[in-house]
């Protein structure tokens, strides 16, 4: 943890970033059977069952980017409503949060300050952002409780917390990890899942199809389902080395996909994401 806590001093933010035994387990090398990837996306909808996107008509482009990489057929939401869902996979807790409130302010371990600890980049793209660096609860169809990094304050600032409209068109400038998360309609929340089908296929095919050449990954995944108490969500893995076609069988959560994004860059797991395995059954080679 001296190794950490020394980068995080030279990142200068770590005057609220309070990493301890019960945020993280001990920095390990990378897990072997999990690829390091130049550059990963996470793109979050909302509130959809698997039943609703697995062969649906009113998916066709989730669907096909399915057929192209790795789909999740026992993958799940962690909790309702929201907000928890988000905070988990960001920093392997749902830190006590169980509603939709805002705002949260969390000075514990978080995915964004591990990666800048490790030298890595990180940046959370939210369309509808006003301004780089905006905390509040709304503003037009964005809303922060979608958006945690926001909740975390040494990577809610403008260098980390960024408007969509800011996402680069050469992929290979994006940051180690980002994550892009549409507003309240293309998010499927307040519209139709042909509406989020068609926004994710408009602005990220062009990235997907990237990626398989260029040791980079994109991950398509939702909060939760419709609030039912089985809460299986469509997840999708498509990229570099990951197995065109493959259905996973293998039953994940939040926290088995922060636990892959942390064994892909030898970071220490953080809270839950200590019990769980990384996913390993989706890629071609380690």
């Amino acid at each position: 943890m001296a190794g950490l806590a020394a980068a995080a001093l030279t990142i200068g933010t770590s005057s609220a970033y309070q990493s301890t035994s019960a945020d993280a387990a001990p920095a390990a090398a990378r897990a072997a059977n999990v690829p390091a990837f130049d550059h990963v996306i996470i793109v979050m909808f909302e509130n959809k069952n698997y039943s609703s996107i697995k062969g649906s008509s009113s998916a066709p482009y989730l669907n096909q980017l399915a057929s192209q990489g790795a789909l999740f057929t026992s993958s799940f939401g962690v909790t309702h409503p929201s907000q928890p869902n988000y905070i988990a996979l960001f920093s392997g807790s749902q830190q006590g949060v169980s509603n939709d409130d805002c705002p949260k302010n969390f000075k514990t371990g978080n995915l964004g300050q591990q990666l800048l600890d490790a030298g890595k980049t990180f940046k959370g793209y939210s369309e509808a952002l006003p301004s780089a660096g905006y905390t509040g609860c709304k503003s037009g169809r964005y809303r922060r409780k979608h958006a945690p990094w926001a909740d975390f304050p040494t990577v809610s600032g403008s260098a980390y917390n960024v408007p969509y409209s800011s996402f680069p068109s050469d992929f290979s400038k994006l940051p180690t990890v980002s994550f892009v998360i549409p507003d309240m309609c293309d998010d499927m929340h307040d519209c139709s899942i042909g509406t989020g089908d068609g926004w994710v296929k408009k602005h990220l095919d062009s990235y997907a199809q990237w990626a398989k050449t260029h040791n980079s990954l994109l991950i398509t995944t939702f909060d939760e389902d419709d609030f039912t108490s089985v809460n299986q969500i469509h997840t999708v893995f498509v990229g570099a080395r990951v197995k065109a076609g493959y259905q996973s069988s293998t039953q994940v959560n939040h926290y088995n996909v922060l636990r892959t994004l942390e064994d892909m860059y030898g970071l220490p797991a953080l809270g839950s994401a200590k019990d769980k395995s990384p996913i390993s059954d989706a890629w071609t080679t380690g």
